[in-house]
């Protein structure tokens, strides 16, 4: 039997991605998604539920994502679910869940006017259309994540 480790976000970016370098020389960048749900409570009202996702996002692509994206844009993040634990200065264990993401598409505009219909590729097909455009199917691999 197979496991499946998949997560599919829709949501606005929090912030602009953080974008940083690791000691070996690769780029990482870091952001929060937003989601939310609407529903009617029982009662009629609209009431509304936002959750926040932690992304990183490895090599080229994380070069593109901070070029390309910024607080409010929507996105669509593809990856898998990935817990990591330490401890902290005060001796406390902290546990986090971050989205690995393989790919990252910008769902509205572009950043500028010169960037309008251009589509970036990064080698293993991960893909950042600019025009609205949907996810392609494909796989990619990202087995060299360091933790």
């Amino acid at each position: 039997m197979s496991c499946v480790n998949k997560v599919i976000l829709v949501g606005n970016l929090g912030a602009d991605p953080q974008l940083r370098v690791t000691s070996s020389g690769r780029p990482l960048a870091t952001f929060s998604v937003a989601t939310s749900r609407n529903w009617q409570d029982d009662k009629g009202e609209w009431q509304q539920q936002t959750s926040w996702h932690r992304v990183v996002v490895w090599g080229e692509r994380a070069q593109t994502v901070s070029d390309r994206m910024a607080k409010g844009h929507r996105v669509y993040v593809e990856g898998r679910l990935q817990s990591r634990s330490w401890e902290d200065e005060r001796g406390q264990r902290r546990y986090l869940t971050e989205v690995h993401a393989r790919r990252v598409f910008q769902l509205n505009a572009p950043l500028s006017a010169d960037q309008a219909g251009e589509e970036v590729v990064s080698p293993d097909n991960g893909a950042v259309p600019d025009n609205g455009a949907t996810p392609e199917n494909g796989s990619e691999a990202m087995n060299d994540i360091p933790f």
